[in-house]
């Protein structure tokens, strides 16, 4: 998420009660999980075992809750609660844009799109233009959609996503400050979810086709071109490269990357990242072949 004013180190540690470690003139132009980080990006740990990858990341500014040893690149925050000041800064830019109205008055929506009955659109939406969005369906705010989208009846774009802050007694939910971008020419089936992201946005590339009762997770990356197929869910932050096929109930784990032309067939559970241009089946997902090949040879044991 990229902040509409940036900020210094020293200007957020006032605000936050901070202890700053480094430069503190540095800027922030962004926020961002560690997963998405690029310079200029504020990012938070506060797991001992993940600071040295915070530490190598691309991320500015740190917020953590521990003074530790840190690189001549990096300044960091050292703050009793890093997740609650992350989550509120994430809030302050970001906060819930409750809807009011059936069709939001900010939002834009291009020339021949058709809107059908009972569709809701948040603040700061954009449609573009020759799409057509049949009813009930929610979008929330900041929605990004191209031209020639077309989303049936009942899905639901820019959900929360399923993303807890996990403090033993109770788990905190983060806030969705992110949004969802859908490109040109893409087709959403009925009875879809598409989480926003947590502190960037959801994508679905041009040209992508999804099947009704599709599940994408917050942060989740689609590809141009790709094909998934009904009930598949795919876990947030997992990336999914160009012309990728994927076929009915196919369940996929979060924070992975499937690279481009790989196909993944129907039922399969995919728990690692997926190499390009090869097909996969099973649980664990292996290629094809190789899978066909063991369940041959656990037939044959019986014979």
């Amino acid at each position: 998420m990229r902040l509409p004013n940036p900020m210094s180190a020293a200007a957020l540690a006032a605000k936050i009660g901070a202890l700053v470690l480094g430069d503190e003139t540095r800027m922030i132009y962004g926020v961002n999980e560690i997963h998405k980080v690029e310079p200029g990006d504020l990012t938070f740990v506060d797991v001992e075992k993940y600071f040295r990858t915070s530490l190598e990341s691309d991320a500015s500014v740190i917020l953590l809750n521990k003074e530790v040893p840190y690189p001549a690149n990096k300044t960091l925050l050292v703050v009793d609660e890093p997740f609650r000041c992350y989550n509120d800064l994430i809030y302050q830019h970001r906060p819930n844009n409750r809807i009011h109205e059936r069709i939001d008055p900010t939002a834009i929506i291009g020339d021949r799109t058709v809107i059908e009955p009972g569709v809701t659109i948040g603040p700061g939406v954009v449609i573009g233009e020759d799409g057509h969005i049949q009813a009930n369906c929610y979008i929330s705010a900041q929605t990004q959609i191209g031209d020639r989208v077309i989303i049936d009846a009942g899905t639901c774009i820019g959900t929360n996503g399923f993303y807890f802050k996990d403090h033993g007694t109770h788990r905190e939910k983060w806030h969705s400050g992110g949004n969802v971008m859908i490109g040109d020419d893409v087709f959403i089936g009925s009875l879809c979810t598409i989480n926003r992201g947590i502190s960037g946005s959801t994508r679905i590339g041009k040209g992508t086709k999804l099947d009704s009762q599709v599940h994408l997770g917050h942060g989740v990356e689609i590809g141009e071109h790709c094909l998934i197929a009904g009930q598949s869910g795919i876990g947030g932050k997992t990336i999914i490269g160009d012309r990728v096929r994927i076929m009915g109930q196919v369940g996929i784990t979060n924070n992975l990357v499937i690279e481009d032309d790989v196909t993944i067939l129907a039922g399969t559970g995919v728990m690692n990242n997926l190499e390009a241009g090869k097909t996969y089946f099973g649980a664990p997902a292996a290629e094809a072949r190789q899978r066909y090949r063991e369940i041959v040879a656990l037939r044959n044991l019986t014979r």
